[in-house]
This record gives structure tokens, sequence and C-alpha cells, in this order.
């Protein structure tokens, strides 16, 4: 069994952590699913394309491998079916880990460590066209572990904030007709913003799911996520380390085109970059390595 040894804990939850690999990314709030509105959910990005190697994120023993229908893929070939895995938790036997999008190289009873290949990403009916493959994983009671909803809350693990941007701009480091990814000149989890005035790392599908994410580390009941200075969501939820907010009165422009929105995301390297999605694939009149200010326009 082939082993990715550089991998790093960055989610926590009932003793158990999640590992993501060092050069990898990972996200609680970018998706529109019960368990990321939840705070129960996290999908990690081994950065591969689809069919790449997908790593075991926890120490444990497979007890559930359940083959799923999936539905058909929104302007893209997706596959006909998904998989549930679950992981019984070495550093927690009273938890499994749920995991899906993949399909599995391993057998039920088998014990898989962190970085161990458990198999390959599939392109699910689930996804949007602008979606990257990764492992939707979850934290679960052994007698409720498959529902979309009932999920531990889950921690994030050494966040790195830095100053909130001023501008969000950089060079264009990947280009393909689904989006292109921009990376910012800053050292730190995610793309900072602010919560009430103070630094946050702000995460998630903006504005496209209509909602947000920020992590911070003493998160408010309520008040306002902010943008480059800009409000661009109410608080409505409380978590350990985050919140969640609601509205989506603004959207970005690259260029003086007007984009679909932007997919942020966590990164374990601490260099992030910025996902940016056309309206349409194609839609993004981009070359590599050009240096991009993304505009946002709050009505």
């Amino acid at each position: 069994m082939s082993t990715l040894p550089d991998m790093k804990p960055v989610v926590e939850s009932m003793g158990v952590k999640l590992y993501c690999p060092r050069d990898g990314r990972f996200a609680f709030f970018n998706s529109p699913y019960p368990a990321h509105k939840e705070n129960t959910g996290v999908d990690i990005y081994p950065g591969d394309g689809f069919g790449g190697e997908a790593v075991s994120p926890v120490d444990g023993e497979v007890t559930l491998i359940r083959r799923v229908k999936a539905p058909s893929g929104h302007g893209f070939e997706a596959s006909d079916h998904d998989t549930v895995v679950l992981i019984r938790n070495r550093d927690n036997p009273e938890t499994v880990t749920k995991l899906l999008h993949i399909d599995p190289v391993v057998e039920l009873g088998e014990t898989v460590r962190v970085g161990d290949s458990i198999g390959v990403t599939l392109r699910s009916g689930y996804y949007g066209w602008g979606t990257s493959p990764h492992l939707h994983v979850e934290i679960r009671k052994p007698d409720d572990p498959i529902r979309a909803r009932g999920g531990y809350n889950l921690n994030l693990i050494d966040a790195r904030y830095a100053d909130p941007l001023e501008e969000i701009a950089g060079n264009v480091v990947h280009l393909q007709p689904e989006y292109a990814l921009i990376k910012l000149d800053t050292s730190c989890t995610g793309l900072m913003g602010t919560v009430n005035g103070e630094p946050a790392i702000i995460e998630g599908g903006i504005p496209y799911y209509g909602w947000v994410g920020a992590h911070i580390e003493n998160p408010p009941e309520s008040g306002s996520i902010e943008l480059l200075g800009e409000p661009i969501s109410t608080v409505t939820e409380r978590f350990h380390q985050s919140c969640k907010g609601t509205g989506n009165n603004y959207g970005f422009m690259i260029k003086n085109e007007k984009i679909l929105g932007l997919s942020l995301t966590l990164w374990a390297n601490y260099q992030p970059l910025v996902k940016a999605i056309p309206l349409k694939k194609g839609g993004l009149k981009l070359e590599k390595d050009e240096w991009v200010k993304v505009e946002l326009k709050v009505s």
C-alpha cells in the first residue's frame, strides 16, 4: 500500500485528528450541503485531478463500504455512483470517520494509517461543474454514521491569521475552463477579512451559495462579516471557532467582467490561493502568470 508521509493535522473532533496533505487544502463551509452549513463536515482536497490518489485522513479500521447511486452531472460527465466508506477511529473507537467521493481500493476489516492510499477520487454528480476533487469527511457516532445530518462539530487546528487584505490580487498560477487560481501575496491559512472589525479567515463559495463562513478566535453571536472593509454578510450562527453569515448583496469582477464568484478554502501550507469561477466555462479571459485584481461590488 502506497504512503504519502507528509501529512498535517488540520481538524479535530472528539479526540480524533483529521489530516490533510501538507501542500493541500481543505474547507468547512465551501459546499451547499447540510454538514457544511452545520460545521460537521470538512472537504479535503488531495491536489490531483479526478481519478487521482485519495489517502486516508485518519488511522483506523474500515467497517463499511457502501456504493450508492449518484445524480447526473450538471454540465459535465459524472460517475453514476458514489461510495460511503466508514473507518472506526483508532484515537477514539467510540467514533467513526465517514468518507464520500472516492472509489475505494481498501476492503472491510482492513487497517489504514494516515496517508495510506484508500482509493481514487470520483467526479460525483453531487458536484458543481467548478468543483475540484476531494474527500468529504465527517466524525460520527457508530450507530448513526450515514445520514446527511448528525455529525460532531469540527474544530480548526493551528490557524494562522494575518492582517485583513486591502485588495484581492495576485498572479494567475493555474488556468482551466472551469476556473482560475490566483496566488495571494500573504502567509496565512486563508483569505483574510474581518468579523465586527476583528481579523478572520473568510471561507466558502461566495456569493453563489448565499452564505459565508468565517474562522475567528472569539466568534460573536451577531454582527457582520466583512471583506475589504465592506460588510458582505450578517452573522446568523456561532460555532466554537467560527461563525456563519447569510446574505449575498455583493459580487465580484475581474477585468471589468462579472464572475460567478470566489471559491475560498483553507491551505495547510499557509500559501492561500483564490479560486475564481466564471459565469460560464471558458469565460475568464486570463493568461497564465498574469497579475489580476478581483473587484468587490456591494449593492
